[in-house]
């Protein structure tokens, strides 16, 4: 049995490395948004910046493992095999848990997520032992520290409330002073700033840093006695104070003589102490229930006097350990790797930049019913507001809302910043100090909710969200938001049950859940990977970006050969699932439609910008483009209606297509794919002068669907016996007609081209 606990250490040595790389992958959005958002210096310096801060915090983040150890359930109140059980069911969950979200590009708390998980498992085996007592259920408060977990929940939820509303505040007031033209400000007013910014950072990096050091409790002379920890927090307002001149003076000289962007040094240090306090609050997230089991483990194995494992009581948990600097270092750098090449980290990342998006971008979220009751609530308040405040008070806030200019070619427009350092340079001071303020009362804030909700606050008292974006946001945000609440229950629910199920079927279980857990993970890193790959993918749908007619005919012809390769792939897929009564088949193709309709609305929904862009002596192009994205919208819309219909029809189990209704579809098939073969060439080599001579064949296809139509009112006259079938096969041959005209009125666009 001594052999079953060493295997369940290194069971979750090894699930504790792979927490550390999903765990960051989703909490480097903590550190990185503000950095990459406002683009102030390059990705790779920025990573960097982080990675020395997650070494450092790595060091100090001895103290918070203890939350893992007694900071939910009461340890005197279980045996060593139990509290094996507990952790174990917390690890699985935790992996899979974290990389459901990582796969969705989903940023959620890791802080969460284990608490949960503690409360979850303890509460599944707190229950079994009750019950095994015949014990009131009652009791359980006995189990669990309800105190603590109380205070660490509402402290995690109340981070949502205050982050947005003093990250918006501030974000608000900032505008006011500096405007979005910061940088023709008098030096003194970026000193001010910088003075504010980077005293408070800095505190917030001592804080953070000395709090878990080992020499923090040590009482020094030269401080009258206190510790550094103490003297921090009681001499907070002094240290600021001083800070603050410091700074102030030191940021003047910079911009004022060394003509030095301040603000670049605020996101550069500020994403440093992020960093260090995400590792330094954060680590015990991924590596404070592995630590604890090696040492109830070292505990047992090492009593004394040997005592059965479910009679060995684990009460020692409760006394302060410190975690081996050796363990927190290897930690830290494996967060530093998972830094530099986790490609779901960037995914994750991306989602927190663009709902904070200064300007125009793909919205990733569709607008809901409570996303829209949220915006034209605010719309009327904001009108109701106008009115009683005077107008001159309006128009000066809004001189100070006024956004730059910025011309770019059309090809550089990806590198305008999402945002600019003002609103970076907020959201990481406002962030540093709710968390420096919550660590100082001891609790394990998410940093994720306090860094999200921050960016989103600023976000919206800055204007990032109007009138065009403003549902998509809120949405996100709401989304974001139900993914937190969804990751606290079902944390608490998997837990438990995967507790249950150890309980139950021990090592072989144990085995079974590891088992399967790897396999999720692989396929969630095959699912991603082909998400990453879809962007690159060689069909698909590029937004014209050229300003003269000639580059859009070029541009225009490279989209529709691909739409026409796509629609033939689809089309026959189709018509084989169809006929061979092939589900999965026919579920593939719904998807292939989805996505190319989903390119296509992004290519008319770029018109705006298409048009905006054009060159005076080529607005002609405009009708062009857009009878060019109509034609493409009707025939997806054709082959989607063919490919749900025949989805539908196989999917409710009606009867499969006669014979002869095979044939015909198969070989008008055959026909389409050849035509259209035959135009992709004609567009891919240019050679438009060729488009008259399809105009006989694509009759000839088109007589050929109304003889299958008269074919079929004759059988139904006669020997059909299916209303289903027949009015499936009438569907797809007046889909596959209007196809075959939107190809031809699309090619002939292009036919007084030479």
């Amino acid at each position: 049995m001594d052999n079953t606990y060493l295997l369940m250490v290194i069971a979750l040595a090894v699930l504790a490395v792979a927490d550390l790389i999903i765990g960051v992958s989703n909490d480097a959005v903590n550190f990185l948004n503000s950095a990459i958002g406002s683009k102030v210096v390059s990705f790779k310096a920025i990573v960097i910046v982080a990675s020395i801060g997650i070494i450092f915090g790595a060091l100090f983040s001895s103290g918070m493992m203890e939350v893992a150890r007694k900071g939910i359930f009461n340890p005197g109140m279980f045996m060593f095999s139990d509290i094996m059980i507990i952790f174990m069911a917390v690890m699985i969950t935790d992996i899979l848990l974290l990389d459901f979200f990582n796969t969705l590009g989903m940023p959620t708390s890791t802080t969460v997520s284990i608490v949960f998980e503690l409360l979850g498992a303890a509460v599944a085996i707190s229950l079994i032992k009750i019950a095994s007592k015949g014990e009131d259920y009652s009791v359980l408060v006995n189990y669990i520290n309800t105190e603590k977990a109380t205070q660490i929940i509402f402290g995690i939820l109340l981070s949502v409330i205050v982050a947005f509303t003093v990250g918006a505040i501030v974000q608000f007031i900032s505008r006011l002073l500096l405007s979005f033209n910061y940088e023709k400000k008098p030096a003194w007013v970026g000193a001010i700033f910088g003075g504010i910014a980077l005293s408070f950072i800095i505190y917030f990096i001592l804080f953070k840093g000395i709090k878990g050091s080992n020499f923090a409790h040590e009482k020094l002379s030269f401080l009258n006695g206190e510790n550094l920890k103490d003297y921090l927090e009681n001499h907070a307002f002094i240290i600021l104070f001083f800070n603050f001149i410091f700074w102030s003076f030191l940021s003047f000289s910079f911009i004022k003589y060394f003509k030095i962007n301040i603000y670049k040094i605020i996101i550069v240090i500020g994403t440093f102490g992020l960093a260090l306090a995400f590792a330094g609050n954060d680590l015990v997230n991924f590596i404070g229930v592995p630590i604890a089991a090696w040492q109830s483990f070292e505990a047992w194995s090492n009593a004394a006097v040997h005592v059965p494992a479910n009679e060995f009581s684990m009460s020692i948990l409760s006394a302060k350990v410190a975690t081996p600097n050796i363990l927190l270092l290897i930690a830290g750098l494996i967060m530093v790797g998972t830094l530099w090449f986790s490609k779901k980290a960037k995914t994750v990342v991306a989602t927190s930049v663009n709902l904070a998006h200064q300007g125009d971008t793909t919205e990733k979220f569709q607008p809901n019913f409570l996303s829209r009751v949220l915006v034209r609530g605010a719309i009327l308040t904001g009108r109701y507001t106008s009115t009683i405040v005077p107008k001159f008070i309006q128009n000066k806030i809004d001189k100070q809302f006024e956004k730059p200019v910025i011309k770019l070619a059309s090809n550089k427009t990806h590198e305008l910043p999402a945002f600019d350092s003002v609103r970076a340079a907020v959201n990481l001071v406002v962030a540093s100090i709710l968390i420096s303020i919550a660590t100082s009362y001891q609790l394990p804030l998410s940093t994720t909710y306090v860094t999200f909700m921050v960016a989103m606050g600023s976000s919206l008292t800055d204007r990032a969200w109007g009138s065009e974006s403003a549902v998509y946001r809120v949405a996100g945000v709401l989304n974001v938001i139900g993914g937190w609440f969804f990751t606290a229950i079902a944390a608490f629910i998997a837990a438990g049950t995967i507790a249950y199920l150890i309980n139950l079927g021990g090592p072989t279980m144990i085995a079974v859940l590891l088992f399967v857990a790897f396999l999720i993970l692989l396929r969630n890193s095959i699912t991603h990977l082909k998400k990453s790959k879809l962007a690159k993918d060689e069909d698909f749908l590029n937004k014209t970006e050229s300003k003269s007619l000639k580059g859009v005919i070029e541009e225009s012809a490279d989209n529709i050969s691909k739409v026409l390769k796509r629609v033939s792939r689809i089309n026959t897929n189709t018509i084989e699932g169809l006929i061979n009564q092939d589900l999965a088949l026919l579920k593939k193709t719904k998807t292939s439609v989805a996505k190319l309709e989903a390119e296509i609305e992004a290519l008319q929904n770029n018109i705006f910008y298409f048009i905006k862009n054009l060159d005076d002596s080529s607005v002609s192009a405009s009708t062009f483009y857009i009878n060019i994205i109509g034609d493409l919208q009707d025939i997806a819309q054709s082959v989607g209606f063919i490919s749900k219909a025949s989805h539908k029809h196989i999917h409710n189990n009606h009867k499969k297509l006669k014979k002869n209704q095979a044939n015909e579809l198969l070989d008008i098939d055959h026909k389409l794919s050849d035509l259209l073969s035959k135009v992709r060439v004609i567009f891919d080599n240019r050679t438009f002068n060729k488009i008259p001579s399809l105009t006989q064949e694509k009759q000839v296809l088109l007589d050929e669907v109304a003889v299958s139509a008269q074919k079929q009112v004759e059988r139904t006259r006669t020997t059909e016996s299916s209303p289903k079938n027949t009015t499936l096969y009438f569907s797809i041959l007046l889909e596959m007609e209007d196809l075959i005209k939107a190809t031809a009125n699309l090619i002939e666009q292009y036919t007084p081209i030479k």
